[in-house]
């Protein structure tokens, strides 16, 4: 799985000028789902999302996490993050889980952060999305599990 997480102050999605999520503090987490993927990937990314010291202390320090400062999540599915432009002009998404396979595994996600404490805010599977993002800082990281579980380089 692969997650771009992005510290935001407003995160808000829309469906056919509807709100289907929305939040203030906190993150908003585009996902993608790898084909391979699994329930654990799911429970581990989550974990590390919730747990990911990018909030500023009293000393403008990155030492709180999304638990510690009491954020909400804005999970975004993304299949376009397992896009592979290496060849052509037109991006090939083999990588990515089909429908089927990806909708649990990002409901699992969503889970998975609820019951770590999150109150999570989802977009709409398979819907085209308008995602508003209030990056803040701007902070933004990427997270694979595959590079989770790789060792780390001294």
């Amino acid at each position: 799985m692969r997650a771009v997480v992005q510290r935001v102050t407003h995160g808000k999605v829309t469906v056919d000028g509807q709100t289907v999520g929305e939040i203030g503090d906190g993150l908003v987490v585009l996902l993608g789902v790898k084909d391979g993927d699994t329930p654990e990937d799911a429970a581990k990314l989550a974990d590390k999302v919730a747990n990911l010291r990018i909030f500023s202390d009293a000393d403008g320090k990155f030492n709180l996490s999304l638990l510690d400062v009491g954020g909400a999540a804005l999970v975004v599915s993304q299949f376009t993050l397992y896009g592979d432009s290496r060849k052509g002009r037109r991006p090939s998404f083999t990588d990515a889980a089909p429908p089927d396979v990806a909708e649990p595994l990002v409901a699992r996600f969503c889970q998975a952060l609820r019951g770590l404490g999150v109150r999570v805010e989802e977009g709409r599977f398979q819907a085209h999305m308008l995602v508003e993002i209030h990056n803040d800082g701007p902070v933004t990281l990427i997270l694979d599990t595959e590079d989770l579980a790789r060792p780390r380089r001294s």
